[in-house]
């Protein structure tokens, strides 16, 4: 099996590491031919939120090859918004779990998933918790009622009504070198 070299990018970081970066089109077909090539093993798939990048997740594949304890790190860039990732699921089985968990903390949708939907979210949960633009408290707050005997689920409501940030730091002369945080307003 042979690959076609011009849609892949790689580069060995060390000799036990490389890293590969993939498109959309062809990662299945690189995925498949790592796996013939001795990486027999899916150790994860995770993702990363680029905020700044137009393409913002970057969705990595982690290989394992046992016999020569080679480790490959093959990295596609997805648009969540308008783009999906090819399955992976029939080359590893186990892409089933991995991919479900990207899919339930950064939106990525995986094509041809024979069973995609959340994995570690209520299945009312609403955004993706892992992506840098959604709110550290969340949109709401899920409890156990007592009195009720059921799960609730409320907006959040943050108020902060004693609280002032419009003062100086109490830090002065722990400063960084840009003078950012020497407790001067601007």
């Amino acid at each position: 099996m042979t690959i076609d070299t011009s849609k892949v990018d790689a580069l060995i970081n060390a000799p036990e590491k490389c890293t590969v970066n993939s498109s959309l089109e062809s990662l299945v077909e690189l995925i498949s031919y790592l796996s013939s090539c001795g990486f027999e093993q899916l150790i994860d798939i995770f993702g990363i939120d680029y905020l700044e990048r137009e393409k913002r997740i970057e969705v990595v594949y982690l290989l394992l090859n046992l016999k020569r304890n080679r480790r490959c790190c093959v990295k596609v860039s997805v648009d969540p918004a308008s783009e999906k990732v090819p399955t992976c699921c029939g080359v590893f089985s186990v892409a089933n779990w991995f991919e479900r968990e990207v899919y339930d903390m950064y939106g990525v949708v995986f094509e041809g998933h024979p069973d995609l939907r959340r994995i570690l979210t209520d299945y009312g949960f609403e955004g993706f918790p892992m992506l840098k633009d959604f709110p550290l408290t969340g949109y709401k707050e899920v409890r156990y009622d007592l009195e009720s005997k059921e799960v609730v689920y409320e907006k959040v409501d943050l108020s902060q009504d004693y609280r002032s940030f419009d003062s100086l730091t109490p830090w002065k002369g722990i400063g960084h070198p840009s003078g950012a945080f020497d407790g001067k307003k601007e």
